[in-house]
């Protein structure tokens, strides 16, 4: 199914290379999002979140999926939040976000996890979400107390 919604869903199909779909789709985000001012990048997130959502509905009523791996979208927005919060944006608090991140969307402690279960394009979206919020503020505290000392 290598078409327009594929393309999309799976990062220009970044989704596909084999072996950690989620963690490459991660690192073309965070690569795009260098080239984006934090506010926009934030609006683009909301934006390619609430499209997601209806793509990977449509995706999934037609082959009765859910979640499947090449999707990273969700991977791709989620690391925007997490960057879209970060108070200075360089390659080094990137990268720090980048492993806060995949810790976070790996691991699903608490109610990331309860995202996770959730049905159809807003369960797929929603824990990587939550995943960004965290990472973006534990990176940005991060940040804040390195700059104390």
């Amino acid at each position: 199914m290598k078409d327009a919604q594929s393309c999309f869903l799976s990062g220009c199909f970044v989704g596909y290379l084999p072996k950690a779909p989620g963690t490459y789709g991660t690192i073309l985000g965070a690569v795009l999002a260098l080239f984006l001012p934090q506010f926009t990048l934030f609006l683009l997130a909301i934006l390619v979140t609430l499209i997601a959502i209806k793509q990977i509905d449509n995706y999934e009523a037609a082959s009765n999926t859910h979640d499947e791996s090449w999707i990273v979208i969700d991977e791709i927005v989620g690391i925007w939040i997490a960057i879209s919060l970060l108070p200075k944006v360089t390659i080094f608090w990137v990268a720090v976000t980048v492993v806060l991140f995949r810790f976070f969307d790996i691991t699903k402690p608490s109610y990331i996890k309860v995202l996770d279960k959730m049905e159809g394009g807003v369960g797929v979206m929603a824990d990587d979400l939550l995943a960004g919020v965290v990472a973006g503020l534990v990176a940005g505290l991060l940040y804040v107390l390195v700059n104390l000392l």
